[in-house]
C-alpha cells in the first residue's frame, strides 16, 4: 500500500480508538458549520472522527481499495491535496445545515471515489462484492442518493458533505489538469503521437506471453485510448506502447 494511503488509514483508526476511550475529545474536534469562526481547526479535524464501527469501516475500505492506485497515478502530494480539499469542501457545503455537527472522512473518500472514476471510468466495481457496476455509474448513483438524502433530510448522514467531497475532488482535478507545469513541460517534450498502426499492432500482441505487470499496464493503456483517445497518453505511456507495437 502507498505511503500516505496507509498513513491516513492509520490516523483514522488511531483517532477512532482514542475517541472511544475518551469520548469528550469528539466535542472539541467535530465540525459544526455555524461555529467555524470560533473553532476553525474543526474543518480539518472532523475528517478523522467517526460515529461507529460501520462508519469508519466503510470509509477505510474505500480508501484501502481506491487510494493506493490513485496515489500511484497522481503522486503523493496531489493525492493528499485531493483528499483534504475534498474533505474541506464537504465541510463547507455543510453550511446548508449550519447547526448540524458532522464527523467522518466520507467527504474526503468521496473525492477519492470521484477521482478514481474520472481516471478509470469503465473499471468494474462490485457492490457488496456481488453486483458489478462501472465506476462512472457508481459515482452517478452515489450522487443521486446523496442529493435525494440531503433534500429529503433523511437519516443521520451528512449528505451535503458527500456532495461537497465530489465537488472538491472534481474542482481539484480540473485545476490540476490545467495548471500543472510538469504537464506543460511533458507536452512540449513529448515524442510523436502513437499512430493507428502502432495501436493495432499492440492489440494483436500475444498477451499470454507477457509478464503480468506488463499485461496489466498494456490493458490499462489500451482502455485509456478507447475512452480518452490517443492524445490523452503521457510520454511514458506512448513509449511503453511504442516498444510493444514494434514486437
Amino acid at each position: 500500500m502507498n505511503n500516505w494511503t496507509s498513513r491516513l488509514i492509520l490516523a483514522n483508526v488511531v483517532m477512532f480508538i482514542l475517541t472511544n476511550l475518551q469520548p469528550g475529545i469528539t466535542m472539541h474536534l467535530m465540525f459544526v458549520p455555524a461555529l467555524l469562526l470560533e473553532r476553525p481547526w474543526t474543518l480539518f479535524t472532523y475528517m478523522f472522527l467517526h460515529d461507529g464501527t460501520f462508519h469508519i469501516l466503510f470509509n477505510m475500505l474505500g480508501l484501502f481499495f481506491f487510494g493506493p492506485r490513485l496515489e500511484e497515478e497522481l503522486g503523493s502530494r496531489d493525492f493528499l491535496l485531493l483528499y483534504f480539499i475534498s474533505g474541506i469542501t464537504g465541510g463547507l457545503l455543510s453550511f446548508i445545515t449550519p447547526n448540524v455537527a458532522i464527523v467522518g472522512a466520507s467527504a474526503a473518500v468521496y473525492g477519492i471515489f470521484l477521482a478514481f472514476a474520472m481516471l478509470w471510468p469503465r473499471e468494474q466495481l462490485l457492490i457488496w462484492g456481488i453486483v458489478p457496476v462501472e465506476a462512472r455509474y457508481l459515482v452517478i448513483i452515489m450522487t443521486a442518493l446523496s442529493l435525494f438524502g440531503g433534500l429529503s433530510g433523511g437519516g443521520n448522514i451528512a449528505h451535503f458533505a458527500h456532495l461537497g467531497g465530489f465537488l472538491g475532488g472534481f474542482a481539484y482535478l480540473r485545476f490540476r489538469s490545467r495548471n500543472a507545469p510538469l504537464r506543460r513541460f511533458q507536452e512540449r517534450t513529448a515524442p510523436p503521437p502513437v499512430n493507428r498502426l502502432d495501436i493495432e499492432r499492440a492489440r494483436r500482441i500475444d498477451r499470454s506471453a507477457l509478464h503480468e505487470v506488463n499485461r496489466t499496464e498494456l490493458d490499462r493503456i489500451l482502455a485509456k485510448i478507447d475512452i480518452q483517445g490517443v492524445g490523452s497518453l503521457t510520454p511514458s505511456e506512448q513509449q511503453f506502447l511504442d516498444r510493444f507495437s514494434a514486437l
